[in-house]
C-alpha cells in the first residue's frame, strides 16, 4: 500500500507521488511571532511534524521549510483578504514599549524553544519575512509587469479577476466573493476583492522598507510565495498550515504564485482541523488560552500533550479537555512502563511469540491512510497488551524482547514521544519508602502519610500494590 494523502486542492484522497524520486519539498506556515504560542498553533506544527517524521520513516529525504512572519501580518486577517487593520508586532512593540526587532526575537525564540518541548524536529530553514523583502519586490514587480496587479498612490494589489482560477483551494471563487464575503473597502482597490501586495506605510508606521512604489511594507501573503519558491522552487510537494489558512492566505498564494510562475504552485495541501477547548475555539476573551508553562503548572508533560494530538486525526477536530489530557497522561505511563519491563528482560530462554512483521504491516496501512494515528497508536497499544501478558507469564526471552524494543523505536521516530528511562532511586528516597512500608504494616497511617508527603517534597510519588508491594516515580 502507498502513502495516501487528503489534498485540500482536490478534496479527495491522494497516492502521494514526489516531484523528484526519494526527495520531498515541504513548506510549513509557521508562526507570527507576536505572541505565545498556545496548543492549537502547536497541534497545527504537530501535523506537518508527523507528516515529515512519517516520509522519513519510509525513507524520503525531506526538506522542510518553515517560515517566520516578522512583518506584514495584519490584526483583521479574519476579514477576507486580511490585508487591513494595524501589523500584529508593531502593535505589539507600542503596547509593550519596545521595539518591533525585540518582540519578534523574543517570540521567535519562544516559539523555537516550544517547539523543542513537544519534540517537533527544527526544519531545514526558518526564513523570516524581513529578510526577504527583496524576493518580495521582484515578484511583485513581474505581476504588475504581467497585469495581475496594479499600484495606486503607493500601494500595490492583485486583480483577483485577472487569475480565472482564483477560488479552486477554498471554493470563494469570485462570484461567491461578490455574494456574500466580508470585504474590506480600501479606495485604492479596483475591487473589494483584490488584496494587498504591498502598502504603503503611514509617517507612524514602525516597519518600513525602500520599494520602487513607495516606503512601505509586505502584504501577508506575498511573503510566503517569496520564501516558498526562494528555498523550494516554484513549484514543491506540499504545503500545510491551519484551517483558517485556506482563506485568504492559502488562496491568495495560489492566485500570486502561480500568475507570476506560470507553473503549479503546490501539488498537495495538507490542512489541520481547529483544536476546541472544552468544546469550543480558543481565545483569550473566552478564557481559555493557555501554554505548555501553564500546562507544566497543573504538573503535565509535553509528551501527554503530543500523545493527546496524536490520539486524533489532523481532519478531524479535536476536543482538548483536562480529563482527555489525564487520560494522555496515563497512556504515556502505560508506554514508559511498558518499555521499562521489556527493558529488564534478562531471561536467556529462546522465544519468538510476537508476530512484529504483522503489527509493522498493520502500522504502515494506519499511516499509509491519510496519516491515520490514532489508528496506528491502538495498533502499538495491542502491542503493548500481548506483550505484557506475556510478560506476566514470564514466557519472553531478553533476544525477543529486544526485537520488541528496536520495532517500537522505529515506529516512535513517527511518533516522537520522548520516553526517559528510569533513573536509580537514591538511597535517602528509598529509605523513607521502607520506613513508610513498616508503618503501613503496624497500621501506623498517619505515620505512613507522613512518609508518603515527605516523599513528594523530594519529588517522588509512591503507588501501592498488592501484598505490600510498592513502586517510586519522579514526578
Amino acid at each position: 500500500m502507498a502513502l495516501k494523502l487528503y489534498n485540500t486542492l482536490t478534496k479527495s484522497k491522494e497516492e502521494f507521488r514526489p516531484i523528484n524520486p526519494g526527495k520531498v519539498g515541504m513548506y510549513v506556515c509557521g508562526p507570527t511571532v507576536y505572541d505565545y504560542l498556545h496548543p492549537g498553533n502547536l497541534l497545527s506544527y504537530m501535523t506537518a511534524d508527523t507528516l515529515r517524521r512519517y516520509f522519513e520513516y519510509l525513507g524520503y529525504e525531506v526538506r522542510m521549510i518553515k517560515n517566520i512572519t516578522d512583518v506584514g501580518h495584519l490584526t483583521e486577517d479574519d476579514i477576507a483578504q486580511g490585508d487591513s487593520g494595524d501589523d500584529k508586532i508593531a502593535k505589539k512593540a507600542l503596547r509593550e514599549k519596545k521595539t518591533p526587532k525585540e518582540i519578534a526575537e523574543f517570540f521567535e525564540d519562544y516559539f523555537h524553544k516550544a517547539e523543542e518541548k513537544i519534540n517537533i524536529e527544527k526544519a531545514h530553514y526558518f526564513p523570516r519575512a524581513t529578510a526577504h523583502i527583496p524576493q518580495m519586490i521582484k515578484i511583485i514587480f513581474r505581476l504588475i509587469e504581467k497585469g495581475y496587479a496594479y499600484e495606486i498612490n503607493g500601494n500595490v494589489f492583485f486583480d483577483v479577476t485577472k487569475f480565472t482560477d482564483y477560488g479552486k483551494l477554498s471554493g470563494n471563487t469570485l462570484e461567491n466573493l461578490k455574494v456574500g464575503a466580508r470585504l474590506e473597502e480600501h479606495p485604492d482597490k479596483k475591487n473589494p476583492w483584490d488584496f494587498a501586495l504591498w502598502l504603503k506605510a503611514p509617517k507612524e508606521h514602525l516597519m518600513k522598507f525602500e520599494s520602487p512604489w513607495s516606503l512601505g511594507y509586505p502584504g501577508w501573503h506575498i511573503e510566503c510565495s517569496a520564501m516558498s519558491s526562494e528555498y523550494l522552487g516554484d513549484t514543491f510537494d506540499i504545503h500545510t498550515g491551519g484551517e483558517d489558512n485556506i482563506f485568504p492566505h492559502h488562496e491568495a498564494e495560489i492566485a500570486q504564485s502561480e500568475a507570476y510562475s506560470g507553473k503549479k504552485f503546490v501539488n498537495f495541501w495538507v490542512h489541520t482541523r481547529f483544536l476546541l477547548i472544552d468544546g469550543k475555539k480558543m481565545s483569550k476573551s473566552k478564557g481559555n488560552f493557555f501554554t505548555l508553562e501553564d500546562m507544566k503548572e497543573k504538573q503535565y508533560s509535553p509528551m501527554a500533550l503530543r500523545l493527546l494530538f496524536l490520539s486524533g486525526h489532523h481532519r478531524s477536530q479535536l476536543n482538548f479537555t483536562w480529563k482527555s489530557l489525564d487520560q494522555a497522561k496515563t497512556n504515556f505511563q502505560r508506554i514508559s512502563d511498558w518499555i521499562s519491563n521489556l527493558d529488564k528482560i534478562n531471561d536467556e530462554k529462546k522465544s519468538n511469540l510476537v508476530d512484529l512483521k504483522r503489527y509493522k504491516k498493520k502500522f504502515e496501512e494506519a499511516m499509509d491512510d491519510d496519516l491515520n494515528t490514532p489508528l496506528a497508536l491502538s495498533i502499538l497499544f495491542e502491542l503493548i497488551t500481548e506483550t505484557n501478558k506475556l510478560i506476566a507469564e514470564k514466557k519472553l526471552g531478553k533476544e525477543e524482547s529486544k526485537n520488541i524494543l528496536s520495532f517500537w523505536e522505529k515506529m516512535n521516530k513517527v511518533f516522537g514521544l520522548i520516553i526517559t528511562k528510569e533513573e536509580k532511586i537514591p538511597e535517602e528516597v528509598f529509605k523513607i519508602a521502607e520506613a513508610r512500608k513498616t508503618a503501613r504494616e503496624n497500621k501506623d497511617f498517619k505515620a505512613s502519610d507522613e512518609l508518603r508527603e515527605k516523599l513528594e517534597k523530594l519529588g517522588y510519588t509512591i503507588e501501592d500494590l498488592k501484598d505490600n508491594k510498592y513502586t517510586i516515580k519522579r514526578k
